[in-house]
């Protein structure tokens, strides 16, 4: 089959779950649900942070970023496809596909970053309590964030250049319901041995830093509970990282089925079914995980309830 190369056709096709027409109106329901849900609990949390003075640590400054991530990461993908649901269309433009391909791969890696930054400033809370405001000072928080930031946009930009400059065959349909990079890869024309070579390097040492980071993290973490000699003791350190535990399990459990295996083994039902996992159901569940586990968050939230009333007319 004659390659094509893509920048020659103004639009791709995003397949996304289903084409029965009625599929349609619970597909948008839910998904439209889930997204006013994830927004407004992520903005939520953000307005209590900064609202509240004592919410005002390294811990709260970067479950801030984090929340802030997940707002626009399910914003990256949730809105395109609902609007194609409305108007009954599958068609995305190619610019706006690797637009896409872009703010995906910049959430994603960024909230993988922020949860294994997370994690060490649980490790420094809990393992070294008495050296804590010197450790985690508020320039290396902000140096952490940053790096972050810039780190993944520069990563992202890299593998939407390398898809750029790949060709593609006549058909453009991309069986998933956004612009993926596998997806993507998989209707390549040309051999996209240098792309899957970038992205396993790439891919491979940010998640081995990230993985590495956690499991060292949380190795001594438990080390020190257990050495705890009180009950009492033992659950209030535990409850200190406990949500930031079911978040990462949620989150690395669902992307690393999708994003570390093989484009040829890769079956288009299951990572839809797995992307819809981290990429709408998890960043939707993390502020219930940290408010309903964590006390000051819910005290706040209290209080700021509580002034808005008194407030209101």
């Amino acid at each position: 089959m004659e390659g094509k190369n893509l920048t020659s056709i103004s639009e791709c096709f995003l397949l996304g779950f289903s084409e029965q027409l009625e599929e349609q109106k619970p597909l948008f329901g839910s998904f439209l649900f889930m997204y006013l849900v994830t927004v407004a609990g992520n903005l939520l949390i953000i307005l209590v942070i900064i609202t509240d003075t004592q919410l005002h640590t390294p811990m709260y400054f970067f479950l801030a970023n984090l929340s802030l991530a997940d707002a626009c990461f399910v914003s990256t993908t949730v809105p395109k496809m609902l609007a194609n649901i409305q108007i009954q269309s599958q068609a995305i433009s190619y610019s706006g596909c690797l637009l896409q391909l872009y703010f995906f791969m910049l959430f994603v890696m960024l909230e993988a970053f922020l949860l294994a930054v997370m994690a060490y400033d649980c490790y420094v809370a809990i393992c070294h309590p008495l050296h804590y405001i010197l450790i985690m000072s508020p320039g290396l928080c902000i140096f952490l964030v940053s790096a972050s930031w810039i780190m993944n946009a520069l990563h992202s930009l890299l593998h939407t250049l390398l898809m750029n400059s790949l060709s593609f065959c006549a058909n453009h349909e991309i069986p998933h319901f956004f612009c993926d990079i596998n997806p993507l890869l998989s209707l390549s024309c040309t051999d996209p041995f240098t792309n899957e070579l970038v992205i396993f390097i790439t891919g491979g040492l940010t998640g081995l830093i990230c993985v590495l980071c956690l499991i060292i993290s949380y190795t001594n973490v438990f080390s020190t509970i257990l050495k705890i000699p009180s009950a009492q003791g033992k659950r209030k350190a535990f409850s200190t990282c406990s949500s930031h535990l079911s978040v990462v399990s949620l989150f690395f459990g669902t992307s690393f089925c999708v994003d570390f295996s093989s484009p040829s083994t890769h079956s288009a039902q299951k990572d839809t079914v797995a992307s819809v996992m981290y990429t709408v159901v998890t960043p939707m569940l993390n502020p219930f995980i940290y408010s309903l586990r964590n006390q000051e968050i819910k005290s706040s939230l209290r209080k700021l309830i509580w002034v808005r009333k008194i407030h209101s007319p």
